[in-house]
Formats: structure tokens, C-alpha cells, sequence
């Protein structure tokens, strides 16, 4: 289970450098990979590969803009992904950089 946290200004969260030019804001976090982040891109950062991982990912863009070069489309704020377990995404680039918020929990199933 996460740590039980009441409202607070996320801005006390440093901005940790995770290399690559993406760098992340922790809000909560709990055993199992249970996490809720900021994550901030910088402007021309890029991954190379397609991503899968064994958690959910929730992902919402608040800022900028991000582009999946598999499927040759842009993301823009607003726009929101919930990915299961396995599922294939990205590369991604992001020329003007941008935030997001991103949610992974283990699927209950």
C-alpha cells in the first residue's frame, strides 16, 4: 500500500535527474512498483526502443508534446494512455518537451 499523504504542494518535490533528459517528481510511492510521478522531458529528448514493462501505466500529458514514432502520431495535453501489463509503446520524441503524470500499479488479475 502507498503511504497515506494529504494534500500538499507537489513544487516541495525535487525534480530528480533520471538521465536521458527526463526528469521525475515523485508524489508517492509503495512496494510492488506502486508509483505516482511528475515526469518532465526536455525539449529533443527521445527513446529508441519499443517500451513494455509488467506494471500499468497509467499516463496523462499535462504539458508539450509527445510523439510515438510507431504509431506516427502526436500527443498533446489532455490526451490520456492506460497501458496493461505487455502492451507495446513508443519510441517517443518530444521536440518541445513536456509533463505528464504517470500512474503504475500491478494489475490485480
Amino acid at each position: 500500500m502507498k503511504e497515506q499523504r494529504e494534500f500538499y504542494p507537489s513544487s516541495q518535490v525535487e525534480w530528480v535527474d533520471t538521465g536521458g533528459g527526463v526528469a521525475e517528481r515523485v508524489l508517492s510511492q509503495g512496494p510492488d512498483g506502486m508509483l505516482t510521478r511528475l515526469a518532465r522531458w526536455a525539449p529533443g529528448t527521445s527513446t529508441d526502443e519499443v517500451i513494455r514493462h509488467e506494471y500499468v501505466e497509467e499516463v496523462y500529458l499535462l504539458e508539450g508534446e509527445l510523439t510515438d514514432l510507431t504509431l506516427e502520431q502526436t500527443f498533446h495535453p489532455g490526451d490520456y494512455a492506460c497501458r496493461p501489463p505487455g502492451m507495446p509503446h513508443g519510441p517517443y520524441i518530444t521536440g518541445t518537451g513536456c509533463t505528464m503524470l504517470e500512474i503504475r500499479y500491478r494489475s490485480a488479475g
